[in-house]
């Protein structure tokens, strides 16, 4: 059927009205502080759904469907993981960072080690935040290529891809640009409830379009094993097992909530500690209902399609979603279903754009030019901004030939996090190690990382604990046996 005049209009409607809406924060950014972390004004609940749609992204949208379709309900082993990660970060990680006036993640490094190692573990941020993205915006143009092929004649699969990832790059930054924190923390607010109601708009329809219903779902899809949610084995190959999901979800989000800026200045945003700790937590509950009802919905166009196969041979899951949006949902629907799909996206690069500039202002610059004045620096900061859209712009380009842009995105973020995990764990768990110490077991941690990624078919879901271990161990027995030349002071002061 292809999207129509009707549904064009819808999305152009939505992309504007967001980019105006996040432009309205952008009068009173004046200081690092108000730009960075909305001067500390954000409610709660504000703050929990940003935190959903940060660590939820186009690729989210249109891949977890895609794996229930081609799969079933494992995938929700890694979200139970997730649950633990964040209460981990709740009762740890939360009251560390608001002991003192903080920005980053990385200054509780500074704080606890010395300056090398805050610069070591933003610098790894950066690199690996930014090659993580780059595979998350690239998953728009999946969407695009799909959803505006019609108008996009004439033109060959490089150049649709680079004016889909250029039109929401630009919208993006344009409120990411003037409004800071404050923008980038209400437009998620929207988005997030736009993507959500589409998705469940979806849900209906496909349940309104298969005959009989829900009880036709439930026999086709129950007999296939669609809704198997545990997986016992110990095979470390199998992506999604009980164990490398509560183990390994709970090691990744403690990693990538309590220790990537991307989240945690969500978190140092709220009004005070307990704010912020309730924040994380009531996130988890809409993260387990946002997930479940994603596989839900790749579990409805499994038995759609059975009823009604398709013309059009899938070949990727990622694109199994947004064709069934373009190809069967009444016009206008279609159009809102779009639109939720590019709100996922445009909130998730809206985030990277925050956290990517706050590390390289507050982590970098401002320790380089200590004198310069607030209002120089928050200047400074939107130019970063700028230039980390560019560079995740041309990473997106370098993404398209990648595989399924979920797994590919989490495998990058988790070879960092499992190094970043324990080096923050030695911080805040331990009095004796050193700085050096923990500069070691960084090292090891995240050579074990890189082997197990390039060299082995160990699933990601086991990177963060493995890597996170060995930082550990490393980091702690090099502290025991090497000289120590350092005043632990700073530790008793965590303590």
């Amino acid at each position: 059927m292809g999207l129509n005049a009707l549904d064009l209009g819808v999305i152009v409607a939505y992309l504007v009205g967001v980019t105006l809406f996040g432009l309205s924060f952008g009068r009173k950014q004046q200081t690092l502080k108000n730009y960075f972390l909305a001067g500390n004004t954000i409610p709660w609940w504000a703050i929990s759904l940003s935190i959903v749609a940060a660590e939820t992204s186009t690729l989210t949208v249109i891949s977890v469907p895609g794996m229930a379709y081609d799969k079933n309900f494992t995938f929700l082993q890694l979200v139970l993981g997730y649950l633990i990660g964040r209460t981990v970060v709740t009762f740890i990680f939360i009251p560390q960072y608001f002991r003192g006036e903080m920005v980053t993640a990385y200054q509780l490094m500074e704080r606890r080690f010395g300056h090398t190692l805050r610069t070591l573990t933003a610098g790894m941020f950066l690199l690996t935040r930014a090659a993580a993205e780059g595979v998350r915006v690239f998953a728009v143009a999946i969407v695009v290529r799909i959803a505006l092929g019609a108008w996009l004649t004439g033109l060959d699969d490089f150049q649709r891809d680079f004016c889909a990832i250029a039109i929401v790059t630009v919208l993006t930054l344009i409120y990411t640009f003037e409004g800071g924190m404050a923008a980038v923390i209400w437009t998620d607010v929207v988005q997030l409830t736009i993507y959500v109601a589409g998705t469940v708009v979806g849900f209906f329809t496909i349940l309104h379009l298969v005959p009989g219903g829900w009880d036709t779902v439930h026999a086709v899809a129950g007999q296939a094993g669609k809704f198997r949610v545990f997986d016992l084995s110990w095979n470390l190959n199998t992506t999604y097992t009980l164990w490398s999901g509560v183990l390994g979800g709970a090691f990744l989000t403690t990693a990538s909530h309590g220790t990537d800026q991307l989240i945690v200045q969500r978190l140092l945003s709220a009004r005070n500690a307990r704010q912020s700790q309730i924040a994380l937590l009531s996130s988890g509950i809409v993260i387990l209902f946002q997930f479940s009802l994603f596989l839900l919905v790749g579990t409805m166009l499994f038995v759609f399609y059975r009823v009604f196969p398709s013309t059009v041979a899938f070949t990727r899951t990622d694109t199994i979603f947004p064709t069934f949006v373009v190809t069967r949902m009444p016009h206008g629907v279609s159009g809102l279903l779009i639109s939720a799909i590019l709100a996922a996206s445009m909130s998730n690069l809206s985030a990277a754009l925050n956290s990517l500039s706050s590390t390289t202002i507050v982590d970098f610059y401002a320790r380089l030019r200590p004198h310069s004045s607030e209002k120089h620096r928050v200047q400074v900061s939107r130019i970063a901004v700028v230039g980390w859209a560019a560079l995740l712009f041309g990473l997106a380009l370098l993404a398209r030939n990648g595989g399924k842009v979920l797994e590919m995105g989490l495998s990058i973020a988790s070879v960092a996090y499992g190094a970043l995990l324990g080096v923050f764990l030695l911080g805040v768990l331990t009095r004796t190690t050193t700085e050096r110490g923990a500069m070691i077991g960084m090292v090891g941690g995240f050579a074990l990382n890189l082997y197990l990624w390039l060299c082995t078919g160990i699933s990601f879901t086991w990177y963060v604990l493995m890597g996170s271990v060995t930082t550990f161990a490393i980091g702690y027995g090099a502290s025991r046996v090497m000289p120590r030349n350092e005043n632990i002071s700073q530790a008793e002061e965590l303590r």
